[in-house]
């Protein structure tokens, strides 16, 4: 954003104008909690309407009052984080729309790189913990490999892990604790910290650091001087763990922005221009409104606009979902990104930049995502109520123990005790061992799940809303039935249909011209070729003149459909099919049907989806009464037909708006915004990529039964997580009583941190017998 436009955006403010809006690059967040921390602080504001979006780490901010940006970064960084415009584009960038969104055919939106600063730091604290927490563990953990003076390396190795690896999660639990709370953060920082100083304690002023100091392999619950326990492991250990699914949560975060690239990519890069009557190749992003350039057959069409020459058939499908293409002829409006099926066009340009269709679209796609509101993580929860529970346990532990008369070694071993055995081990593998076992379990399922947010939509979703170009139905026009006049064949019909389609480029004549070969066999070649802009082809197949395309194409030669082969055009174009008619030596002779159709398995897969306690929808942009008759074979009674592709957000918020949590599944361009929006995107690995990336989760086989798979799947793993984040804390909170009561031993610290660790990854390692229905 520029500085022009800040200026003139607190100007305006100032002055009581409308409210401003403002993106903030927000910093410091390291978990859904720190994203709703800074939202209500900016809430909290006069005059201030904000969302702050953790996987994407920004703020979209409307203000007003007299504020300013400088205003609203103060706040955020009072409250522990920073916040930043983003940068402004390159000089040679072309003009971005809304929440910079750059122009059709210009650079890529502003996203992630492929491993900023910060992703690079994480994973070198990750593999500098892995490498020296190992040893430290195994020599705590097998007595063989206790040698003399041991603990003084694993004091060498498990420094740099507590103090450089650790690190995140000690200044985190700080910025918490300036601002009185707790999350899990504080619970890691808190338990490394305690038993990394203890050990010290103990290495330095107490008894561990001895020659020939052993941690025996004994599981007796006695009274141990705290002089002679170092807790090294469950430091290092824990750091690593907790480390590891940082990381694997931070590669799901960096493609927070790849939707909306996915959509600017598929402009046309390249446009002809025709100026002064000379064809000049040019960057689409020099294209100007009023500009005319040439859109040959199978290219994309550059930006909006009119078309002055030539007629085609334009295929939408990338863009809009509708499978039959569309015919434009001089005066008819097109689309950018949209493909040239047919003829030469020449178009006038009448939107470009960000005023075009598919720059709205990155926009919408943009906003859906920015107002999701993120999910709390789970762990967060619980720690938000367990670490001030422990902390006090700690506390009232020493002040016990010290009214008693036990003596103040005593009254800290017991109060430190409290801490380390509270320290989440087990918790730290309790998300990030489901979730990797689920998602590989997923993979070889052809399901891919994005991240632990994901989950928990799975549980809560009533209502899933089924796009039907390329999800229901193939997305490929096919041929569909054959209705014959009296006296002909119907292979006598296709041979030489098909053999005249051939020849032809148009998406409705490849589809007749490949059912005919499938049911025929190889067809004839044609002579005297010639295809008639916007009505269909005629030629000379075995010394007949065929024509096939549409009945203005026959009337042209003053051939009339038969009663009964006009009945049965009607009859196909009111079910919503695209029909061709075809003559031969001056007689119509048969009708053929062309239409999307319904892939074999989504019948079944709705049903899987209704066994779920989903309610299926169908949304299509298509007629309503192919809408409804597709319905009707796959099972489902509610559709929603001729929806434009803005409007297709706007049902999923509608739907939102009536009490209903909504899944979506979609394959298209299309549906990029109205996948971010809902509360759980499901989108088939065989669309876009701009779906894909917009949703939550992708459906790699292009089966819509897997979209029933995948939701059986998520639910399965989220309910691991909730039982894995049961026994991680149940160990914990079992053993408080014993570390209150001085009774906890290191060995019994370290058997039930590794036990639980261990129940945790078995439980975990069970989703991998998860099987397809």
């Amino acid at each position: 954003m520029s500085l022009t436009r800040t200026t003139e955006a607190d100007a305006g403010a100032e002055a009581g104008h409308a409210p401003a809006e403002v993106e903030l690059v927000i910093g410091g967040m390291t978990c859904a909690s720190c994203a709703a921390r800074v939202e209500k602080k900016l809430n909290r504001m006069a005059g201030v309407s904000a969302t702050v979006n953790y996987a994407t780490e920004k703020a979209k901010v409307s203000y007003g009052g007299g504020l300013s940006v400088d205003d609203l970064i103060a706040t955020v960084e009072a409250t522990g984080y920073t916040a930043r415009e983003p940068e402004p584009p390159a000089p040679t960038a072309p003009v971005t729309g809304a929440g910079g969104a750059p122009a059709l055919g210009g650079a890529p939106v502003e996203g992630v790189p492929a491993e900023d600063p910060e992703q690079r730091s994480l994973r070198q604290r990750l593999t500098t913990a892995v490498v020296l927490a190992v040893p430290v563990i195994a020599m705590a953990m097998i007595p063989p490999l206790q040698f003399d003076n041991w603990q003084w390396l694993s004091l060498a190795l498990a420094a740099p892990v507590v103090v450089y690896a650790g690190w995140p999660f000690h200044r985190a639990a700080w910025t918490n604790l300036r601002h009185g709370a707790a999350t899990m953060d504080t619970l890691i920082s808190v338990g490394t910290l305690a038993a990394f100083l203890w050990s010290l304690w103990a290495l330095f002023f107490g008894t561990a650091g001895m020659p020939g100091m052993r941690h025996p392999f004994e599981l007796a619950i006695t009274r141990s001087d705290g002089a002679g326990n170092i807790y090294l492991e469950a430091a290092a250990g824990v750091t690593a763990f907790i480390l590891a699914g940082r990381w694997f949560e931070a590669r799901s975060k960096r493609t927070a922005g790849a939707a909306l690239r996915a959509l600017l990519d598929l402009g046309a890069k390249q446009v002809t221009l025709l100026r002064d009557g000379r064809e000049t190749t040019v960057p689409t992003a020099e294209l100007r409104v009023g500009d005319r350039f040439l859109v040959r057959p199978g290219e994309k069409i550059a930006t909006d606009g009119t078309v002055v020459e030539g007629s085609s058939a334009v295929d939408v499908s990338m863009l809009t979902g509708e499978s039959a293409p569309v015919e434009v002829a001089a005066g008819d409006a097109v689309t950018g990104a949209t493909l040239n099926a047919g003829g030469r066009l020449v178009v006038e340009a009448t939107r470009i930049g960000a005023d075009t269709q598919l720059a709205r679209m990155a926009r919408m796609v943009e906003d859906a995502q920015n107002g999701k509101a993120a999910a709390q993580r789970l762990a967060d929860r619980v720690s938000a109520v367990f670490v001030p529970v422990v902390i006090a346990l700690a506390l009232g532990t020493l002040g016990v123990w010290l009214a008693l008369g036990g003596g103040l070694t005593a009254a800290f071993t017991a109060a430190v005790a409290v801490l380390i055995i509270a320290c989440p081990c087990a918790l730290g593998l309790a998300t990030p061992t489901a979730l990797l076992v689920g998602t590989g379990r997923g993979a070889q399922l052809g399901i891919l799940i994005k991240g632990p947010e994901v989950l928990e939509s799975t549980r809560r979703v009533d209502t899933i809303v089924l796009d039907k170009t390329g999800t229901v139905t193939t997305g490929r026009m096919r041929l569909r039935d054959v209705h014959l006049a009296p006296g002909v064949t119907e292979e006598d019909v296709l041979r030489l249909a098909g053999a005249v389609e051939h020849a032809s480029e148009h998406p409705v004549a490849r589809a007749v011209a490949e059912g005919a070969a499938q049911r025929v066999g190889e067809l004839p070649a044609p002579e005297d070729f010639a295809g008639v802009p916007g009505l269909g082809v005629q030629g000379v197949v075995e010394g007949r003149a065929v024509l096939a395309g549409r009945p203005a194409l026959l009337d042209r030669w003053e051939i009339r459909l038969p009663e009964e082969l006009e009945l049965a055009r009607q009859r196909a174009e009111a079910a919503g099919r695209t029909t061709v008619a075809v003559a031969w030596d001056g007689e119509a002779r048969a009708v053929l049907d062309v239409a999307d159709t319904v892939k074999d398995t989504s019948a079944e897969a709705v049903r899987r989806l209704r066994a779920l306690g989903l309610r299926p929808v169908l949304l299509t942009g298509d007629n309503r009464a192919l809408a409804e008759s597709v319905a009707a074979e796959v099972g489902v009674d509610e559709v929603i037909a001729e929806v434009l592709p803005e409007d297709k957000l706007d049902v999923v918020k509608r739907l939102q708006a009536e009490g209903r949590s909504v899944a979506m599944v979609g394959d298209g361009v299309n549906d990029a915004a109205a996948l971010a929006q809902a509360d759980l995107g499901l989108a088939m690995g065989t669309g876009t990529d701009a779906a894909i990336e917009a949703g939550d989760l992708t459906l790699v086989r292009g089966d819509l039964r897997a979209a029933a798979d995948a939701i059986r799947l998520a639910r399965r793993t989220l309910g691991t997580i909730r039982g894995n984040l049961v026994w991680a804390f149940g160990y914990n909170v079992a053993a408080l009583p014993l570390a209150a009561a001085g009774l906890l031993n290191p060995m019994i610290a370290g058997a039930a941190m590794a036990f639980s660790s261990v129940f945790v990854v078995g439980n975990s390692l069970r989703l991998r017998a998860f099987k397809g229905m």
